[in-house]
């Protein structure tokens, strides 16, 4: 996903710092859902909306609710007329999302390559990029937290449930797909060993 953003920068809510695509970045999106948020503070429609779109974050990511954090990170894309503006729509939401600074060309780009003419709009989109869904705002109205897990599956993310726990410290310097291979080695090998129970019962049996 960290392709998505080469060569550009996402700023965290209500900070000035800046997520650096090469590292910082890559961590933060990577083996995640991917929300691109297209709104504006301004927007009537988006007033009405972007609540909702807050519960249903807070309700996948803060531990009030969730005993793990869902593997879900959103980026606030503005139409707002202001940089004033959009902090101050942001400082109203949740300090996880991360946000196209003010002003920056990119949000024009990401609006031509996802199609998006309106706002509010929700693109959803893979670890690696690739759409899920162009437009999820009434699917979040009509689902909720529930449409998530359709998204998780389309995405096939690796569960971090499968994960050792001594791998949590090394995730974030380990490729994507180094889980995967991990987890298909132990199935190879449970396989295997199967196999070789069934030959054994086989040549043991009269």
């Amino acid at each position: 996903m960290a392709a998505l953003f080469t060569g550009k920068v996402l700023t965290g809510n209500r900070e000035r710092d800046e997520v650096e695509t090469e590292r910082e970045l890559g961590r933060a999106l990577e083996n995640k859902v991917l929300l691109l948020y297209f709104g504006s503070g301004q927007c009537p429609r988006c007033r009405e909306f972007s609540p909702i779109l807050k519960d249903f974050f807070v309700r996948l990511t803060d531990e009030f609710y969730v005993e793990r954090a869902s593997q879900l990170v959103l980026v606030y894309v503005s139409r707002d007329e202001t940089e004033e503006q959009q902090s101050a729509f942001l400082r109203s939401m949740p300090k996880r999302w991360l946000a196209v600074p003010f002003g920056d060309a990119f949000k024009r780009e990401l609006e031509l390559r996802f199609a998006v003419s309106e706002v509010p709009a929700v693109v959803v989109l893979k670890p690696n990029g690739e759409v899920i869904v162009g437009n999820a705002v009434e699917e979040i109205r009509r689902m909720g937290p529930a449409c998530f897990r359709n998204w998780q599956e389309a995405a096939e993310l690796v569960d971090r449930n499968f994960l050792l726990a001594e791998d949590f410290d090394e995730w974030s310097r380990r490729s994507i797909t180094d889980p995967i291979r991990r987890l298909k080695y132990k199935l190879d090998k449970k396989t295997e060993e199967k196999d070789k129970g069934r030959k054994k019962e086989g040549e043991e049996s009269p």
